[in-house]
């Protein structure tokens, strides 16, 4: 969810990472007034990837370009106010109806008829908002360590602040200072307080996987001011604004397409506990808990996910 400013490191031999390029081999779309960049890895049936954040670009996700290999159409792609993409004017254009409409707006630009959707973390709001709107072009739902509603993602801030009390009560007793002069997530001393715990605490089953690859950084890699504007300004303890109102656990049982739902069973943010509950909420999808992940098993287990996923979509 929050990828502030790390870039997963590819772990290992990609099949096509060494000859496509996420900054220099893609092409500009126009998609509801705005350029987006997207990059295509493999030939195949389409399957579009989604960043989470709200606010990381697409290279966070090259981790799955194995996948490629069996014969998918990887479209990576840089969503409204990340990345190489357009910016806003007014940061009140930021709205997750606008990135799931964008989805469909793509999909036309692309001229393709159905698509598979893969949505990864807040991605995964977009893959289901497009599911019950558009669902009649959608060959196949992938929710990856996705969240279900609002619920579920004030459980993941409940979570996230629980387990930062617990394991570094020094950082927590600066932070608690700061708020109790009335900074919010927003504030850049509240966020520089926050980017002092390690990703791979609350995120990986096996933190050595991720760690900082000194590369340089992908421009616009992760907006912030998206990020605050979307789950509000005090975001990081009490989900606001959109983030705050989303609800899809009412409409998943209705929904025609194959629907696979991938969780980890050491992912913090979003919570074991509460990703089991899609089996209620979404009974005919498969579900598939990783038991040696976090929040990114394409990362830590990727040959039991792969195998999962190309299964899937042969349905």
């Amino acid at each position: 969810m929050r990828c502030t400013t790390l870039i997963l490191v590819l772990l290992h031999s990609l099949l096509y990472a060494q000859t496509v390029n996420s900054e220099t081999d893609g092409k500009y779309y126009t998609v509801n007034g705005a350029k987006l960049w997207v990059v295509t890895v493999g030939k195949g049936d389409p399957l579009v990837l989604i960043a989470g954040g709200p606010g990381g670009a697409h290279p966070g996700l090259r981790s799955f370009d194995p996948l490629a290999a069996s014969g998918h159409r990887l479209i990576y792609f840089d969503a409204f106010g990340r990345g190489k993409s357009d910016t806003a004017k007014a940061v009140t254009e930021y709205t997750l109806q606008r990135d799931v409409d964008d989805l469909e707006g793509l999909r036309i630009a692309l001229k393709l008829d159905k698509i598979s959707v893969l949505g990864h973390s807040y991605g995964s709001l977009v893959a289901q908002g497009y599911a019950v709107k558009y669902g009649a072009h959608l060959s196949h739902l992938i929710i990856a360590n996705g969240f279900h509603s609002f619920v579920m993602w004030q459980e993941n801030d409940d979570n996230y602040n629980r387990e930062i009390k617990t394991n570094y009560p020094e950082v927590w007793a600066e932070l608690m200072q700061v708020r109790e002069k009335g900074a919010v997530s927003s504030d850049q001393q509240h966020q520089d307080i926050y980017g002092r715990i390690p990703y791979g605490f609350l995120y990986a089953y096996n933190p050595e996987k991720f760690v900082p690859t000194g590369k340089k950084p992908y421009p616009n890699s992760f907006n912030t001011r998206l990020y605050y504007q979307m789950v509000g300004k005090d975001g990081d303890f009490i989900v606001g604004n959109d983030i705050g109102n989303f609800d899809y656990r009412k409409q998943l049982k209705d929904l025609e397409m194959p629907v696979l739902i991938i969780a980890g069973r050491y992912d913090r943010v979003a919570v074991p506990w509460m990703q089991v509950k899609y089996k209620d909420y979404c009974p005919q999808a498969q579900f598939v808990m990783f038991e040696k992940s976090g929040h990114n098993p394409q990362v830590e287990e990727p040959e039991k996910e792969f195998e999962v996923i190309n299964g899937f979509l042969k349905k």
